[in-house]
């Protein structure tokens, strides 16, 4: 009777042996992203076309008649659509629901190469945007070229309730064969 006990002793050792375990992400641990490629823009750049985009952030919404929060991290995602061509991306600014900024980005312009990508992460817990958060992104091209795609994606999560979604940019503001460099 006890041999059986062993061997069944066993079995369960070399089975939770041979389980393979992952490791665990830590909560608030952030990937390494690519280093972003900066530039410098003097008075020989020619800008052939370029915008200014707004992109709503909110750091939280409310539910149940607005009695709680529900908070939200944001990542402002830009993205070079054009096949062949880099654009420069010359600044990116965070401001709270009052038209305060809040964050520069940015020191100096990056290029993102054709078809590449870039983003900027707001933790959940930072609410000092409040709920009419916006970033406002500029870029710039020294050719005609497909307009990249500027969004903020939101997502949270609570116990067993979770929400995400996206929130374009508009542009508002655009140049095109302006032959004056972007430096003031």
């Amino acid at each position: 009777m006890k041999l059986y006990r062993y061997i069944y002793l066993a079995i369960a050792v070399i089975i939770l042996a041979s389980c393979e375990s992952t490791p665990k992400s830590q909560p608030n641990a952030i990937p390494a992203t690519p280093l972003q490629k900066t530039v410098t823009l003097d008075q020989n750049f020619k800008i052939a076309s370029g915008q200014t985009l707004y992109v709503p952030v909110y750091s939280h919404i409310y539910h149940h008649n607005r009695q709680e929060v529900f908070e939200l991290a944001a990542t402002l995602s830009i993205r070079n659509t054009d096949l062949t061509n880099p654009i420069i991306i010359t600044s990116v600014r965070y401001y709270n629901s009052e038209g305060k900024l809040i964050k520069q980005y940015l020191e100096r312009p990056i290029q993102l190469d054709a078809l590449a990508s870039t983003d900027f992460f707001i933790n959940r817990n930072d609410t000092s945007g409040g709920l009419g958060a916006n970033f406002i992104v500029e870029w710039v091209a020294q050719t005609e070229i497909s307009e990249p795609i500027v969004e903020a994606v939101m997502i949270g999560t609570d116990f067993q309730q979770g929400i995400s979604f996206i929130s374009p940019g508009r542009v508002i503001k655009s140049q095109n064969n302006d032959k004056r460099s972007p430096l003031k």
